[in-house]
């Protein structure tokens, strides 16, 4: 589509737009000032850059399938990144994990890692002028074979991630004062038992008792904030998972820390973006990690359904968008892993532009006079409202492809770099 028939589209979407107050271009600037955080981990499956004998199994975290071209080393992944951002409108945010740092082919162990293992990533980003957050890794670790890390009640083992996540919160910190801006460290810990457990209690106590100890330094929030993410299930532990949302729920808000909601961690009746307006009442900020579950946290990659405009409903129509941090944690290994992040990202900035494009003062007005069939008739009706176009100008503008137009830059990319790598 040429830019010409994309501007004369835009202008009668504004004009569409305006019959219910709503400016276009001043949703626009808003977008734009929206920087979501996306994976490193859909890059290579969640395999990392680590020595490979730390590899393990231990977690329950699986990419299923074998696509080719996936990226052997750090310049392959930042490159694939890099050709992904330039496929997606706006500025963006990269999320690292710790297992993607530059080792150099040694082995440096969780416990050992620093915030120099990072540097070309600090160098990588800089030249790209963007941001990093960060994550503890807890999974893929023949000390997290067991089933137990930060809850162990083998004590040698509980003391080893303790000091993993003092590191990974001193390496988020660095990167925070490097870069200009905060970075949010998420600690997520794959914990839990297959079956029947007794005592239920003395795991989740150890799990306190290592967080206290983890986020005894305090840092400054203009360098990192902390994040610790909920779980209802994973493989491994479909019965008992020791940071279950009521325990971390509890934990942040007690100790100021910011509660992350996966949208795959729940039960699948569970509306994420209900909890919103529930949560920050008592809390000051939230962490999402978008993702679509598929019969349960599958981790598949995000599309524009109605889960995923339902939450950026929520965010927008309660005025969150200043509180809520947007992140994504997806992984597939069946597709192309490029076409998989700009699929994902496009869509999550979409179900955001949608729900910036709604009449929220005329809906409240309407829902507050009890007219409650006239509201629902003209939610509908917006749905109809030409939101594609503004869609494609907003690409047009930050020079990135509008419509099926990527699909084309990412087979060419798969033809000359993905096709010749072993």
């Amino acid at each position: 589509m040429n830019s010409t028939l994309i501007e004369k589209q835009y202008q009668i979407a504004k004009e569409k737009y305006a019959e219910y107050d709503i400016n276009v271009e001043k949703v626009i600037t808003t977008l734009e000032a929206i920087h979501l955080s996306i994976p490193c981990w859909q890059a290579d499956d969640v395999i990392g850059l680590e020595f490979q004998d730390t590899i393990s199994n231990g977690g329950g975290i699986m990419a299923t399938g074998n696509y080719p071209g996936r990226p052997q080393n750090m310049t392959e992944i930042q490159m694939d990144l890099a050709k992904c951002l330039s496929l997606i409108p706006g500025k963006h945010r990269v999320n690292l994990h710790a297992m993607y740092g530059e080792f150099g082919g040694k082995k440096v162990d969780r416990n050992e890692i620093e915030a120099s293992h990072f540097q070309s990533w600090l160098d990588w980003a800089k030249s790209l002028d963007i941001g990093l957050d960060f994550n503890s890794t807890y999974f893929a670790h023949p000390k997290a074979d067991a089933g137990f890390t930060l809850s162990s009640k083998q004590e040698d083992i509980r003391r080893f991630w303790i000091e993993h996540g003092k590191r990974c919160r001193e390496i988020a910190a660095a990167i925070g004062k490097s870069q200009g801006t905060p970075c949010i460290h998420n600690t997520w810990i794959p914990d839990g038992c297959k079956d029947l457990i007794i005592d239920k209690w003395a795991y989740r106590e150890n799990l306190k008792k290592s967080l206290d100890e983890i986020y005894k330094k305090a840092y400054p929030g203009s360098l990192m904030k902390d994040s610790v993410e909920s779980k209802l299930f994973g493989l491994g532990s479909e019965t008992f998972v020791v940071g279950s949302y009521d325990f971390y729920i509890g934990y942040a808000i007690k100790n100021r820390k910011i509660i992350c909601l996966d949208m795959g961690h729940f039960h699948p009746t569970e509306s994420v973006a209900d909890k919103l307006s529930a949560i920050l009442q008592f809390s000051d900020e939230v962490l999402i990690h978008v993702t679509r579950s598929v019969r349960w946290d599958s981790d598949h990659v995000p599309l524009l359904n109605q889960d995923l405009k339902e939450l950026m409903h929520d965010i927008v129509r309660n005025g969150l968008l200043d509180r809520v941090t947007i992140a994504l944690d997806f992984f597939d290994a069946s597709i192309n892993r490029i076409a998989a992040y700009v699929l994902g990202v496009r869509a999550t900035l979409q179900a955001l532009l949608i729900a910036l494009l709604e009449p929220i003062t005329l809906l409240k007005k309407i829902e507050n006079t009890d007219s409650n069939h006239v509201k629902l008739a003209l939610v509908e009706h917006i749905k109809s409202l030409p939101f594609g176009a503004v869609w494609d100008y907003y690409c047009d503008k930050h020079g990135t492809m509008t419509a099926t137009g990527w699909i084309d830059e990412v087979k060419q990319y798969e033809n000359t770099v993905l096709k010749k790598r072993n």
